[in-house]
């Protein structure tokens, strides 16, 4: 029962952790020239949550934080732009890191998710205009999925042994 308690409790953290920083993130001014594009910084709780939990447990995290962020700071195409690439990211690097985990490195795998979160809102994006143009968008945004996946997978390799120590590894 303890055990459930301490999980419940990190994946309430780890919500409240993607919210604030998804929050803290509308307030940097990041402009590349290319609309909608985030450094992605919640990204560092998604992959926090898949190198310490189970994926049921992950994909809990990622609807949370994607359905209350949106209703807290964004509008309801913000729901479906978050959640299309939340959810296509969280799948890819979770196959990653499931069948193929000792052939990349988590910066690897930060930004081959962040390139798939990109994808994902641009497929939704494509079904809403109903114009696939749009995904001319896509390998600007993949060169710039390098540096800012790069980022999260630095942040969230130097996170991971602090939250072992503690005993934060549900797998």
């Amino acid at each position: 029962m303890k055990s459930n308690t301490k999980k419940l409790v990190f994946l309430s953290l780890l919500v409240a952790q993607a919210m604030v920083l998804s929050w803290l993130e509308s307030m940097i001014p990041f402009t590349p020239g290319i609309p909608g594009a985030k450094l992605g910084l919640a990204n560092i709780v998604t992959l926090i949550a898949l190198s310490t939990l189970d994926f049921k447990s992950c994909l809990t995290i990622v609807l949370m934080r994607t359905t209350l962020t949106s209703f807290l700071f964004g509008t309801v195409s913000s729901l479906l732009y978050s959640l299309s690439g939340g959810l296509l990211s969280l799948v890819v690097m979770a196959l990653i890191l499931k069948f193929l985990p000792k052939s990349f490195s988590l910066m690897a795998v930060s930004i081959i998710g962040a390139i798939a979160h990109n994808l994902g809102q641009l497929l939704m994006a494509a079904l809403v205009i109903e114009n696939i143009n749009i995904l001319y968008y896509l390998p600007f945004l993949m060169l710039l999925a390098i540096p800012t996946g790069l980022f999260v997978g630095i942040v969230t390799r130097y996170l991971l042994p602090y939250l072992k120590r503690f005993g934060f590894q549900f797998q």
